[in-house]
């Protein structure tokens, strides 16, 4: 599970709804993808960085290690 990335979605109020349109993937495959069902590919990484995150470090946000929150 993406501990860091679910952590920080929540804080924002980020619903996995907007993650999905930004993506334009269905919801549960955003869900599954935080879960670790299956991964995101790198460029929906960077998508989900950039639009709402950008504070964040990208390698804390997609890491399945839970870290200490940082901000870059």
């Amino acid at each position: 599970m993406l501990n860091n990335l679910e952590k920080v979605r929540k804080q924002k109020g980020v619903t996995l709804t907007d993650m999905a349109d930004l993506l334009h993937v269905r919801y549960q495959t955003i869900s599954d993808k935080i879960n670790g069902v299956s991964d995101f590919k790198f460029s929906e990484a960077i998508l989900i960085h950039d639009n709402f995150f950008s504070e964040y470090d990208l390698t804390y946000l997609f890491t399945k290690v839970n870290k200490e929150l940082q901000t870059t």
